[in-house]
């Protein structure tokens, strides 16, 4: 039986990797198709990927703090540290860096839809910045946890 570390650390990769799955590619989707109301749905999406990165930034940290106290610095030279690390700046670059930016142009549209508003192409154009670095970081969650046992 795994002592509660390693069980703790497992369930936050999973926990982590499954909702950046679940919410970018099922929910956030669903709530598009379902909803008429695209700027509700952009408001309730926009709401779970914030609580999602909250969750991956303190999953990220407990994962990197986890494997150097088992590993010490030998940690350094396992791809799963620098896969964790590299998910980490990729969430905190989404969540501080790209996010502000879009809801700044949001801002500026209303109180039109961004999507009907002059500021319609730089919106586009940083939303697919960020539907990349989310969809790498989904890829590399899915990496992380095929390494997660290993050394």
């Amino acid at each position: 039986m795994k002592n509660l570390p390693d069980l703790l650390a497992n369930w936050l990769l999973a926990l982590w990797v499954g909702g950046t799955w679940a919410i970018g590619y099922l929910a956030a989707p669903v709530l598009f198709s379902a909803l008429g109301d695209k700027m509700l749905a952009g408001h309730l999406a926009g709401e779970m990927f914030k609580w999602m990165a909250v969750f991956g930034v303190a999953a990220a940290i407990y994962l990197l703090i986890f494997r150097f106290n088992r590993f010490g610095s030998d940690a350094f030279k396992q791809g799963f540290f620098w896969l964790v690390l590299l998910m980490l700046l990729i969430t905190l670059a989404g969540r501080f860096g790209i996010q502000p930016i879009l809801e700044q142009l949001k801002g500026q549209a209303l109180p039109q839809d961004v999507m009907h508003s002059l500021v319609r192409d730089r919106f586009q154009t940083w939303h697919g910045v960020s539907s990349v670095l989310y969809l790498i970081q989904s890829v590399l969650g899915l990496v992380l946890v095929t390494k997660a046992n290993s050394r």
